[in-house]
């Protein structure tokens, strides 16, 4: 079997590269570090290509994300999660006539489950608009798997034919398991993993994987390095850079005390992170600089982080030229979504500021003219229950998911629509849906169009040969 082997495979492909170099002496490091970039240059790019993972950390409800709309489904969903009489809003469900601006035509006919027909969130205006143009695609019903599952097969006991993701619903987990394939604790991403083919297409290597929040296992890889950023542009060590304890002097020790070369073989790559640190702030903002966007990422004067995150993001793919960029893989987030209570007051709030922040990200891509060569997708802990626990909802697996850009063939729905249902054999217990589609699909899918061959998928990816197929179709 293929589970959880990448590790394996990491070791494995370093020990043969000591092997091979052991001779070199006092040139094994730099020999190290090109065998590591030669295997994996997987492609050279010739153009501009951009995913844009955005994690709504917390773990987003999605049937009230993506709605119910027919009224034989809609009557289901309202009466699980407490609706009122004549489909009106109660409990945690929305009221059946504010979905009405929001429902979701397909660009082609399409049947689902039950004949079922979808509306967005009242707070996804924008965001429906792009799926009702063909920008914008749901994915249905995806999450960690490590193999196909019945619901027979997940209430079983062989573990070793049929095996679930460690740690189910726990947060952390989730998070790293969407993220890295395996639980907490794991050191590298898929989105690293794609960013280690593509470091050999870009000038600056260092800038293929970028965090615009924070440390994102996402980004890392076994070359690959995430270098973060902020909404401002990058991030300066004061001390070094200013005037640290009001000396010019004092900071300008600190400088050369903390890039210095050393014997001591981690203090020695600290000092070359950090040096390298300071270097790019200088050319990553006079890059960023000239790169004004009319695109406006600021809706009513709300503050939204997420907004504030993408917008760094844009100008950063506005600056692709100057900074020699071809292939880049970026890491934005917002969080809030464990909506175990106040789901109807705060979730509307989270979903605003999504709708605001990419349908303004996919703009700024439409003027900076590479509307087809950005691709962005969220993706979440867990989904949560469809059943009600007063004022919420909980932990769950499965969730639909949204994928946004130019080269998204859009305006459908892709995957198998869930039954509205607590009971039915698609979902493990109080509407925790039995994902029908793995993270792995999904990854497999967007690092094709990102231009990882075949081969490379089913090495980055080890368990998606066990699924039925490793493209989903939502790209061009």
């Amino acid at each position: 079997m293929h589970i959880n082997k990448i590790n394996d495979m990491t070791r494995r492909a370093f020990l043969k590269r000591a092997g091979a170099l052991s001779i070199m002496g006092a040139g094994a490091p730099l020999a190290l570090n090109l065998a590591g970039i030669s295997e994996a240059a997987a492609f050279e790019a010739s153009d501009y290509k951009a995913l844009v993972c955005v994690f709504l950390f917390g773990g987003n409800d999605y049937a009230n994300t993506v709605v119910p709309f027919d009224t034989a489904n809609y009557d289901l969903y309202s009466s699980i999660r407490g609706g009122g009489v004549n489909r009106t809003a109660g409990g945690i469900a929305l009221a059946h006539d504010a979905l009405t601006a929001t429902k979701l035509q397909t660009l082609k006919p399409q049947t689902l489950t039950n004949n079922i027909q979808y509306a967005l969130s009242p707070e996804l205006k924008s965001m429906a608009g792009l799926f009702n143009s063909g920008k914008a695609a749901v994915q249905l019903n995806i999450g960690p798997l490590l193999t196909p599952l019945t619901l027979a097969q997940y209430k079983g006991s062989d573990r070793v034919k049929y095996p679930l993701p460690p740690k189910l619903f726990s947060h952390n987990d989730q998070q790293s398991i969407w993220q890295a394939l395996n639980s907490e604790g794991a050191t590298r991403g898929w989105g690293g993993y794609m960013g280690d083919l593509a470091l050999s297409s870009n000038s600056i290597s260092t800038l293929t994987c970028i965090s615009a929040s924070g440390n994102a296992v996402f980004l890392a890889g076994n070359n690959a390095l995430q270098y973060q950023i902020s909404p401002s542009g990058a991030i300066p060590i004061w001390p070094a850079k200013g005037s640290a304890f009001n000396s010019t002097a004092a900071s300008t020790a600190l400088k050369k005390l903390i890039t210095q070369s050393s014997n001591h073989i981690l203090e020695n790559e600290l000092a070359i992170v950090t040096k390298r640190s300071m270097e790019l702030e200088e050319v990553v903002n006079a890059a960023l600089n000239p790169v004004n966007l009319s695109t406006s990422f600021d809706r009513d004067n709300k503050k939204n982080s997420l907004a504030d995150q993408l917008k760094v993001v844009a100008r950063l793919i506005g600056a692709r030229t100057t900074l020699g960029a071809k292939r880049q893989v970026f890491f934005v987030s917002l969080g809030g979504f464990d909506t175990h209570d106040g789901l109807t007051e705060n979730h509307p709030k989270l979903l605003a500021q999504v709708d605001e922040a990419m349908s303004a990200f996919y703009q700024a891509t439409v003027e900076l003219g590479v509307a087809d060569k950005v691709t962005s997708f969220t993706a979440s802990d867990f989904g949560r229950t469809l059943a009600s626990n007063g004022d919420g909802s909980d932990h769950g697996w499965g969730g639909h998911h949204f994928v946004v850009g130019g080269a998204v063939n859009g305006g459908q729905f892709y995957g198998t629509a869930p039954q509205i249902s607590l009971t039915s054999d698609d979902q493990v217990g109080q509407g925790r849906l039995l994902p029908s589609t793995s993270v792995d699909q999904l990854a497999a899918t967007l690092a094709r169009w990102f231009g990882v061959s075949s081969t490379e998928i089913n090495s980055i990816l080890p368990n998606v040969s066990r699924f039925a197929s490793s493209n989903l179709g939502f790209m061009r």
